[in-house]
């Protein structure tokens, strides 16, 4: 490059290069001399061979132009210098400086023209320039003579004018900060007025009001504030959302949604409701009980306060726990009440939301849906959640108080009240509320079993010292006049509460309301329970056991006089011809006979029962109440139900069923069979078990058995426990009653206590009439795998409870008549005769003055006490039974008879049966053909009088043998005789 500057310098060009020496770095580049060039053409042209020196030079020589070159090359020599080494490079620069200088000198000649040509045009230009500067300057010259003219005052209106924009612009939002900076005053006021979704509004719109400002210094410390207040709101909504727990308010539950809406806490917000209602049940349950438990404790130190729920509930009072019982329920029923109210609120927005959008909206519309669908399954599960908590609480309370010891009345309204709170579970969220089921059954069962084991006992003082008097009630008396069975009237299911009755009965059954739907705005189910049970008043008992006075004159009067009577109906006469009375005739003594017989209007016609019966039948109905009330122990309620009767049934057989009878075995006393005639007994018991027609059925014998197994106490000092079974076993079981010593049963002139004997058999019929009424009410309850046992109750108990007249009517019957009397009367008459007689024997009308003073006896008792149609009925079948019997034991004790003595014995026994029908409207007369056939049989031949000895096993074998023996002689030799004997020797013989 030196060498280049250097040719060009010995040049000598100067004015095109020197005009231009500030416009290009090339400016000091010159053309090469001739000598130069020529120097350079004279040496040996070979391109190749100059490409090579030139391609040799080292990269370093084209690095830069600020290359050292000499000092390069200088480092390069060795330490110790060669002549000729030096001079070999040197040659070698030369050559390469040579080389390159040619190349140079080649391309400068080639491009020689268009630098020439180039250079003019950079000298055109240079002079255009300087023109150009002339006229720049003679515009600079003139444009500052304008500006000091006019320009500048224009332009400086302008920029006031810009100025005052800005300034005004600043002005508004100085304003706007001040405003922004008061609004916290505004704020507190909404908050105060619970505006929320307003309040929300402002701040949000204060926070993006103050988002626009930022570049203001003080709107940093604006924006921490709004925060603040936005926290305080959220707090304050909290607050208000946890008030709907308690009491719901639509207007105010439907500004804290809104406020929530605006926030984006929809799902935020129903999980703290959840929250809020669960501390709501444990707040209210705590603070019902705790008021009770201090409110008891009076001025008691123990810190209530810091105690646990579940300890809280052990210090309950019994006189305070259902008033406590029943504010815990109306509490809890308000919460239910308010979260109902909660998800009817959501239902309805629902429905409202749910109408189409806009398309510009269906974004916001899916963020809503998913909103709604969150809600929705938070608030269904929720009600399981809540109704659960509820039971716990419920449950703690129930278990901490022991019961057993609660007056009935008491415990159950205890049963009504969680009965009713069960039917709100159920209308709440379905459930079957088991937990309060289980607690309430444990409860119940402990309670139970201890009044029933008090009530046997009460039951039984209570038969001890019965006088069996009448208990006057009225004649239209029914058990559903009774408090006990008000429950039934109502037909309603178990725990209805009374105001849903009312409204169901005015409202078609498709149309029912719920609780929740009855007591939506105001109200309480579990507020009616404790009065209504005194709104009615009993009235069953009527005065001095007459409806009236003038009633019982009445009834007199009808029977005492004919004067009502018509007179077709007086005739007293019998068609001759034809042996029948007139059509619609009946005899005036026969009217009379309906006087004496016909005891079931000698009173009114009221029930026959005691103090002992209506208690029974008290206790029954609150019975059923508890089953109805409690269906999981309504077996256990049905088995004690059943031992009621059961008791009070054995208790009137023990009483009036077997005194002074025979007694074949330690147990019960047996009234069937012939081998109850070898039996050392009075001559009537006999005379009737001889015919082997028992008293006591099979089945009243199996009943009695298995109630004297299963119920009484043999040995209730306890002498012999082991004999009857563990203690455990006894525990269950009653002693048995023993009559109370002012009852009389031996008095001939009370016909042996039959006004008693007729109250408590009857009584004991009247009770199984209840308990038949009551029968589909109690399967109902009843669980399916139990009810074969109500079934057997009914058909083997209950059923049989009529059946107790025939042994305890017996024993009156025995006695009322001296049959032993009438045997030796009959035993002094002569029947051997040889002609027919006209005039009957003397016996039969000393045995139908027997008849008629029993008659009188009947009568005399009937004016203290009712006889029903079916008791005097028994009680003439049993003594004209014993009567006939007595007469075939006398002609079964003749030693000799002839042809007359027998149609004697049809004189007297015809003359027996009319006289007796005058006497009683008992038809057909028993036994009848039992003495007829009796009689007749003595004119039987050998081989009828076989027949009749087979066929007739009626009669006892003394009465058989009698019969061949007085036949004998007359159409009987002694070859027949020891036949016939035989015969009935075999018959007798498989019974010995």
């Amino acid at each position: 490059m030196q060498k280049i500057k250097s040719l060009m310098a010995r040049q000598g060009l100067k004015s095109p290069q020197e005009s231009m020496s500030d416009l290009s770095p090339v400016e000091n580049l010159r053309i090469p001399s001739k000598e130069e060039l020529r120097e350079l053409r004279q040496q040996p042209i070979d391109p190749q061979a100059e490409q090579e020196i030139i391609n040799s030079i080292e990269e370093v020589y084209f690095s830069s132009d600020s290359f050292d070159m000499v000092r390069h090359e200088l480092e390069k020599l060795p330490p110790e210098l060669n002549l000729q080494e030096l001079e070999e490079h040197r040659d070698k620069l030369k050559r390469q400086q040579a080389a390159v200088s040619k190349k140079v000198a080649d391309l400068i000649l080639e491009k020689q023209p268009a630098y020439v040509k180039e250079l003019e045009r950079v000298t055109a230009l240079q002079t255009n320039l300087q023109l150009a500067a002339v006229i720049c300057t003679n515009a600079r010259r003139q444009l500052r003579g304008a500006k000091e003219g006019f320009t500048e005052a224009s332009l400086g209106l302008l920029a006031n004018q810009r100025r005052r924009q800005l300034l005004t612009g600043l002005l508004k939002s100085l304003r706007t900060i001040k405003t922004l900076q008061r609004t916290d005053v505004r704020l507190s006021e909404m908050l105060e007025e619970e505006d929320y979704p307003g309040a929300i509004q402002l701040c949000l719109e204060c926070q993006k009001a103050a988002s626009t400002f930022k570049h203001y210094s003080c709107i940093s410390e604006l924006n921490s504030k709004l925060q603040d207040t936005l926290e305080q709101i959220e707090e304050q909504l909290d607050v208000a959302l946890s008030k709907t727990c308690k009491h719901f308010d639509i207007l105010h539950y439907t500004k804290v949604q809104r406020a929530y809406s605006l926030l984006g806490k929809t799902q935020t917000a129903m999980d703290q409701l959840h929250m809020h209602f669960t501390q709501a049940i444990h707040n209210t349950v705590f603070q019902v009980v705790l008021g009770y438990v201090e409110l008891c404790a009076g001025n008691a130190d123990t810190k209530f306060q810091k105690m646990q729920y579940k300890d809280l509930c052990t210090h309950i009072t019994l006189d305070s726990y259902i008033p406590c019982l029943t504010d815990l329920c109306k509490a809890l029923w308000e919460v239910m009440l308010s979260y109902y109210r909660t998800m009817q609120w959501h239902e309805e927005h629902d429905k409202q939301e749910a109408a189409p959008t806009p398309d510009d909206a269906a974004a916001g519309s899916d963020e809503l849906s998913v909103d709604r669908s969150y809600v929705k399954k938070k608030l269904e599960h929720g009600l399981t959640r809540i109704w659960q908590d509820v039971q716990l609480k419920v449950k703690a309370y129930i278990l901490g108080t022991d019961m057993s010891n609660f007056k009935y009345d008491d415990f159950i309204v205890v049963l009504d009240v969680i009965s009713r709170l069960m039917q709100v579970g159920e209308e709440f969220c379905g459930s079957k509320s088991e937990v309060l089921q289980e607690s309430i059954k444990r409860q119940s069962v402990n309670y139970f079993k201890n009044y029933h084991r008090a009530r046997l006992e009460e039951l039984r003082m209570f038969l001890e010292n019965e006088t069996w008097e009448l208990c006057p009630v009225k004649s239209n008396f029914n058990i559903a006049q009774l408090h006990e069975f008000k429950f039934m009237g109502q037909c309603r299911s178990p725990s209805i509460s009374p105001s849903r009755q009312s409204v169901s009965s005015s409202v078609p059954p498709q149309e029912e309301l719920s609780l929740f739907q009855l007591h939506l705005q105001d109200g309480n189910p579990f507020e009616m329970h404790i009065d209504h049970k005194e709104e009615e008043t009993e009235d069953v008992l009527a005065s001095n056991g007459y409806e009236s006075d003038e009633m019982e004159k009445s009834v007199y009067q009808d029977y005492d006089s004919d004067s009502d009577v018509p007179d077709e109906l007086k005739q007293d006469y019998v068609d001759e011809q034809t042996g029948d009375a007139p059509l619609k005739s009946v005899s005036k003594e026969t009217m009379r006979s309906k006087k004496k017989s016909d005891y079931n209007l000698s009173k009114v016609n009221a029930p026959i029962l005691t103090n002992t019966t209506l208690n029974v039948i008290r206790l029954v109905g609150k019975y059923m109440q508890m089953m109805n009330i409690l269906k999981p122990i309504a077996f256990d309620v049905i088995h004690c139900v059943s031992q009621l009767f059961d008791y009070y049934l054995y208790a009137v057989y023990t009483f009036f069923g077997r005194n002074d009878m025979p007694v074949p075995s330690p147990s019960l006393p047996t009234y069937g069979g012939r081998e109850a005639a070898t039996t050392r007994v009075v001559g009537p018991a006999c005379l009737y078990e001889s015919s082997g027609l028992g008293l006591i059925s099979s089945r009243l014998r199996t009943t009695l058995n298995r109630i004297q197994e299963n119920l009484i106490d043999m040995d209730p000092v306890g002498e012999n426990a082991g004999v009857h079974g563990p203690a455990e076993d006894r525990k269950e079981k009653v002693p048995s009653p023993h009559l109370s010593q002012l009852v009389v049963l031996t008095n001939s002139g009370t016909l042996y206590g039959l006004a008693q004997r007729v109250v408590a058999t009857e009584s004991l019929v009247f009770l199984a009439e209840q308990f038949e009424s009551l029968q589909s009410h109690l399967d109902t309850m009843m669980p399916a795998a139990k009810k074969p046992f109500l079934q057997q109750f009914y058909s083997q108990t209950v059923s049989t409870a009529s059946e107790l007249r025939k042994p305890i009517y017996w024993i009156v019957a025995a006695k009322a008549i001296d049959y032993e009397q009438m045997l030796l009367l009959m035993a002094g008459v002569k029947w051997d005769i040889k002609e027919i007689m006209s005039q009957h024997n003397i016996y039969v009308d000393i045995l139908l003055k027997e008849f008629e003073q029993f008659n009188k006896r009947l009568s005399d008792v009937s004016r203290h006490v009712r006889i029903p149609l079916p008791v005097s009925n028994v009680l003439w079948e049993h003594c004209i039974r014993l009567a006939n019997r007595t007469l075939v034991e006398g002609y079964s004790n003749v030693k000799k008879c002839s042809n007359e003595g027998r149609a004697l014995m049809q004189l007297d026994f015809q003359q027996f049966l009319m006289k007796l029908e005058k006497l009683t409207d008992l038809r057909p007369i028993p036994d009848k053909e039992f003495v007829e056939t009796y009689i007749k049989a003595y004119y039987l031949t050998e081989n009828d009088m076989e027949q009749f000895i087979k066929n007739h096993r009626e009669y006892s074998m003394k009465q058989l043998a009698n019969l061949v023996n007085v036949c004998l002689g007359s159409h009987i030799n002694k070859k027949a005789r020891q036949k016939l004997l035989a015969a009935i020797d075999d018959i007798d013989r498989p019974k010995r």
